[in-house]
């Protein structure tokens, strides 16, 4: 929801399930929001956000950024890639993809993974779209070289 006063400052409220985070650029409609909504749903007021969603609130002087490094760091060490060296390029153009006709690794597992890849691209990192697109293309007989 977006809401806008007369003077042009505004309360922005993300809403997901249960979870609720309201900001704007004044902090006296935000106060206002917050106990309009307080009279329509039962509320409690959790302070200042450092995180929503598994992303991390960033704030600097005139913005606030969202960083996903936590959730990315949870990933990584759920499928077990923790501890792999790091690259400089989220793709290498020179591997070649092909179909498996050999011994399949657990497809919930590689169904999983993707399906982690695909959300980190679409909110924070668009720079591994190639990459999980090409991935992607082998969630019915995925390998190990995938």
């Amino acid at each position: 929801m977006y809401s806008r006063s007369e003077n042009g400052e505004c309360v922005i409220i993300c809403l997901y399930v249960d979870d609720m985070l309201i900001f704007g650029t004044c902090n006296n409609i935000v106060f206002k929001t917050k106990l309009f909504l307080g009279t329509k749903f039962e509320m409690k007021d959790m302070g200042e956000a450092s995180i929503i969603l598994g992303d991390k609130i960033i704030r600097k002087r005139d913005s606030i950024l969202l960083s996903q490094e936590k959730y990315t760091e949870i990933l990584l060490k759920k499928f077990g890639y923790y501890d792999f060296k790091l690259m400089n390029t989220p793709y290498n153009a020179n591997s070649k993809l092909k179909k498996n006709k050999g011994e399949s690794i657990s497809q919930t597992q590689y169904t999983q993974i993707i399906g982690s890849l695909l959300h980190l691209m679409t909110f924070s990192r668009p720079d591994i779209a190639y990459a999980v697109g090409r991935l992607n293309k082998y969630t019915q007989c995925p390998n190990q070289d995938q």
